[in-house]
């Protein structure tokens, strides 16, 4: 594995004739944005660009990818992952192609390697970030589309610029979108501001039914299938952090009952914890903030294990 500069990655991407770019599994807005802002990038520089079909992508997100996905890459493609911290972060359908990926573009400071080359900076808000500089490294000038992209981006993993990891840079790629056209607002209320009855009722659900111990600054909370399933996608997503929203909460976790039977995990703390290495310890990886893992066992054997996890995180701390 070779860590590369931008500056390098940059004149990689600009030397490809075929790309194909591929998200992670339950793709959000950071992964998405990343993916169609750069695809829409290496377009105008002439190169042959698509990003892979995602199954997992909500429908409020589809119009960032609006005539960029293919089913499949082209044989001569190279294929590059965007925000994709592990190789156990991408989805069933993208497996096959894990061999093929070249070049990851990552800011996971946890991430795990898996390809040739690598560009990851975990000083960055967002990977919409380092594609942001990629591009103007490339000479892209930005469209409207690519800047509503890399808004999305940078928006969705700074929390709309209120997370600890927000920096200048971040605010550097926010005024250069709003300076090339993107509308602002109407992202920002749907991203962060509009709720579903939907939402709000498994909202109310979630702390009826979560559980607070370390003299309440941990808490967690596991959701069976049947109670997940009566929310969309997009929903259930946007609230894995909310148990850490609350007063006193220093680190908090959130389970839900996959279809087969093994559970997700959801880590969420506050600056000076580290949600990162509690999920860490069950295979999984991501940010101090915010962090993910895929656990092997039921609901209540893995509710179990995290709070165990984040008690000791606590009482490490």
């Amino acid at each position: 594995m070779k860590k590369i500069t931008r500056t390098e990655a940059a004149d990689w991407l600009k030397k490809q004739t075929s790309v194909c770019i591929l998200t992670h599994v339950r793709p959000d807005g950071d992964t998405l944005g990343s993916a169609a802002a750069l695809c829409r990038g290496l377009r105008a520089l002439g190169i042959d660009a698509w990003v892979l079909e995602n199954p997992g992508t909500g429908e409020k997100q589809q119009y960032l990818l609006q005539g960029l996905t293919a089913d499949a890459p082209e044989e001569n493609a190279v294929l590059v992952s965007v925000d994709v911290a592990s190789a156990g972060m991408l989805y069933p359908e993208a497996e096959p192609y894990l061999p093929r990926i070249a070049l990851r573009i990552d800011h996971h400071g946890s991430a795990m390697s898996f390809t040739d080359m690598e560009l990851v900076d975990p000083e960055a808000a967002a990977c919409g970030e380092i594609v942001w500089d990629l591009l103007g490294l490339m000479g892209v000038t930005l469209s409207r589309e690519i800047a509503v992209a890399l808004y999305v981006a940078v928006s969705t993993d700074t929390g709309c610029f209120r997370y600890a990891n927000t920096t200048a840079h971040s605010y550097e790629t926010a005024a250069a979108c709003a300076a090339t056209g993107a509308e602002l607002y109407p992202i920002t209320e749907e991203l962060f501001v509009t709720n579903t009855l939907g939402k709000l009722k498994m909202q109310s659900w979630i702390l009826d039914h979560a559980e607070f111990f370390a003299g309440g600054r941990g808490a967690v909370c596991a959701i069976p299938r049947e109670v997940e399933d009566t929310v969309s996608k997009e929903d259930m997503e946007s609230l894995s952090g909310l148990l850490r929203t609350i007063e006193g909460v220093e680190m908090s976790g959130m389970l839900r009952q996959k279809p087969d039977g093994t559970t997700k995990l959801s880590v969420r703390a506050v600056p000076g914890r580290n949600a990162g290495e509690v999920c860490a310890r069950f295979g999984g990886g991501g940010h101090k903030g915010a962090a993910g893992a895929s656990l092997a066992l039921d609901l209540e054997s893995a509710r179990r294990q995290v709070k165990d996890a984040i008690t000791q995180a606590l009482e490490d701390a």
